[in-house]
């Protein structure tokens, strides 16, 4: 008798699904699902290297998993099996996966756009009007049970008429410009491509180039991925060629600023005051943030809400059973898109 066994894909879990259990179990129900035991990046290497991830065709990553494996780099895919041929980020930004060693290696990668916009432009609009109130130095004054402090904070600032720069004008940047044009600013932003015209209509915002926002901007929001070329975009030089006193909100991603040059700006008076939801070194955060009281202080929480974070995990699990069921994704990066995968 003909045996009619078929052996079911492989699944590589790197993370935990934490909220889309139902949409995990139609993966569970068409694949086997492999998960590592190690704790460690070494041991991680080792426990590829023995063919425990033997097999596995897909892979489902979190942003946490990193901790583990660390970047996934042409070293450590290497390690894995040569059977891997995707890759499926659960976020928006996915700097800690090398696109180019993928590329080389024959494995296409996926990320969650769309899903995180809405929630990152709501802690942007957070951070620029507790930027802009200067709202943290009371904040901290209240909390030691000094009310507003022993000397009153500075007056803060109102939005309306403000221009905000945006740098990087995606998805979530879109979003905010929206949300910000109901606080009556004014709104500029420079993109590697500009926008068409009636986008730019619809979000009520001005193409100009990278030292006219520098220059033109009351609050520069940085909302570019983090890659080779927008490390440090924002540093010493360019800080001297803002406004001064100008207002700084980061929910991009730490490295697109040099935090030491941010924390010089800070303290000279050249940036009044920043918002922050990223920063260089996560978890570490420079102690010249820390120590300032001018700076709107978050622990990269721009899409910790049960609503996104579900919609990110249900997301990437959608390019999971793609991946299995027709060899397809349904968000391939943009390094990747324009290649003939056939």
């Amino acid at each position: 008798m003909v045996s009619t066994n078929v052996a079911r894909p492989k699944v590589l879990l790197l993370g935990t699904i934490e909220l889309a259990h139902s949409a995990w179990s139609t993966v569970d129900s068409i694949a086997d699902i492999v998960t590592p035991t190690s704790t460690s990046r070494s041991a991680f290497l080792s426990e590829a290297t023995s063919g425990a991830f033997s097999g596995c065709t897909v892979a489902y990553r979190t942003f946490e998993s990193f901790s583990i494996t660390g970047k996934l780099d042409a070293e450590l895919l290497a390690a894995l099996p040569s059977s891997l041929r995707f890759i499926c980020h659960n976020g928006a930004g996915y700097d800690q996966i090398s696109i180019p060693a993928c590329t080389d290696r024959g494995i296409r990668v996926s990320n969650t756009p769309t899903a995180v916009d809405d929630a990152t432009a709501d802690i942007g609009v957070f951070l620029l009007l507790g930027a802009l109130r200067n709202l943290n130095v009371s904040m901290a004054s209240l909390r030691a049970g000094e009310w507003r402090g022993a000397t009153p904070p500075a007056l803060g600032h109102d939005p309306q008429g403000k221009v905000l720069g945006i740098l990087g004008m995606g998805g979530i940047g879109r979003n905010f410009a929206k949300k910000a044009s109901s606080f009556g600013m004014v709104i500029r932003y420079h993109n590697r491509t500009r926008l068409p015209e009636a986008v730019e209509r619809e979000i009520k915002a001005k193409y100009v180039d990278f030292e006219a926002l520098l220059a033109e901007s009351d609050v520069l929001s940085l909302n570019l991925p983090l890659n080779p070329k927008t490390r440090h975009i924002i540093s010493t030089k360019e800080f001297a060629n803002m406004k001064k006193g100008v207002v700084i909100v980061n929910t991009a991603r730490g490295a697109v600023m040099d935090e030491a040059a941010l924390v010089a700006a800070l303290n000279s008076g050249q940036v009044s005051s920043a918002g922050l939801d990223v920063y260089e070194d996560e978890p570490n955060v420079h102690p010249g943030l820390i120590e300032n009281q001018r700076c709107m202080l978050v622990p990269h929480m721009g899409t910790y809400t049960v609503e996104t974070e579900t919609k990110m995990e249900e997301w990437a699990i959608s390019n999971v059973r793609m991946a299995i069921e027709i060899g397809k994704l349904r968000s391939i990066v943009a390094e990747q898109r324009d290649i003939d995968w056939s």
